[in-house]
């Protein structure tokens, strides 16, 4: 069984935990957050998902793509302006998402965050001693540049960085 890279973070911890309390003054430098860009849902039938959240709760599919690297089938789902459900299903039974799904049953994945500079913001977290999951930031939805900040040191949650594309 492959291991899931929430388990093997690539970046190097300086502490036992990240400053929490926001005694800091201020965001780390590097990391500039323009939005909270989605919310991440795992889920094991995405037409299904997709079928809910369009028809019982009035959003609209944006976006539909498989990202192979990242082993998920997903679609995003807009509501208003700008707020936007990323839904995720996986496209193998040793996928990242399948191992989720298998841990945790379908729910909340991940909390994404825009950033102006995912290779900055990264190497901010890093210097902080907050891990993440990649060495360098690896294609997202729609051909956005991503990376995640190990859930360990972030409060329990999976946050994923998100710079889009250009």
């Amino acid at each position: 069984m492959t291991s899931d890279p929430a388990d093997q973070p690539t970046g190097t911890a300086q502490g036992s935990s990240a400053p929490s309390d926001g005694a800091g003054g201020g965001p780390l430098p590097g990391i500039t957050v323009l939005a909270i860009d989605h919310v991440g849902i795992a889920v094991p039938d995405l037409a299904a998902a997709i079928a809910f959240h369009t028809t019982v709760l009035g959003g609209v599919l944006a976006h539909r793509e498989t990202n192979a690297e990242q082993g998920v089938e997903e679609a995003m789902i807009s509501y208003g302006e700008g707020a936007q459900v990323q839904l995720l299903a996986p496209l193998t039974p040793d996928s990242t998402i399948a191992r989720f799904l298998d841990r945790s049953g379908p729910g909340l994945q991940q909390l994404a965050y825009r950033v102006a500079d995912v290779r900055a913001a990264a190497a901010a977290a890093k210097l902080a001693g907050i891990r993440t999951l990649f060495d360098e930031p690896r294609r997202g939805t729609h051909g956005s540049a991503i990376n995640f900040l190990h859930p360990k040191d972030a409060g329990g949650v999976l946050i994923e960085l998100v710079q889009p594309a250009q």
